[in-house]
């Protein structure tokens, strides 16, 4: 995988989703890790039954820690996130393509430009409005606070018990 900064086709919102002007996104050791190792990943992935569609051998848009400003709706959006309001997603985006739909996870699509995009593609059902006064730069970590706090729900710990995590670094 090679980066390079270069234009890219607008966006156009499908049924039930929305254009959002990226304002901020992190990168994340997934990012890092995609970038050196996206076959691998992808391998990976099929093995295990998923149905991660990204080929390494075509452009991808990395980037699912982000933050944004809605810039358009498209058909069938209830609209209730109005124009220029900051919004957060799980950074999935559900196409319907005929009579299937089709899950793209964004910064990993060959279809869909994840938040290192100047714009991106959102289903309206899954955004959340960032509240007033937080700052852009934080929401954008929504995504992997909520998969932290997600692993610490399940994990029941008490009080009086001690927590210990282990991880590697990139």
């Amino acid at each position: 995988m090679v980066l390079v900064v270069d234009t890219i086709a607008d966006v156009t919102p499908g049924e039930g989703q929305v254009v959002v002007k990226t304002l901020a996104c992190g990168i994340c050791g997934s990012d890092l890790h995609a970038f050196h190792h996206a076959h691998e990943m992808v391998d990976a992935s099929k093995r295990a039954g998923a149905s991660f569609v990204m080929d390494p051998g075509r452009d991808i848009v990395l980037g699912h820690e982000f933050c944004g400003e809605i810039l358009d709706h498209g058909s069938n959006t209830q609209k209730t996130l109005k124009q220029g309001i900051r919004v957060c997603s799980v950074p999935i985006a559900v196409s319907v393509e005929g009579e299937k739909a089709r899950i793209h996870t964004l910064g990993y699509s060959d279809d869909l430009p994840g938040g290192f995009a100047e714009h991106i593609v959102l289903n309206e059902m899954l955004m959340l409005e960032v509240p007033n006064g937080l700052p852009t730069e934080q929401a954008a970590l929504t995504e992997p606070m909520a998969v932290g706090w997600y692993v610490v729900e399940r994990t029941c710990i008490m009080p009086e018990d001690i927590p210990l995590v282990i991880g590697c670094a990139l």
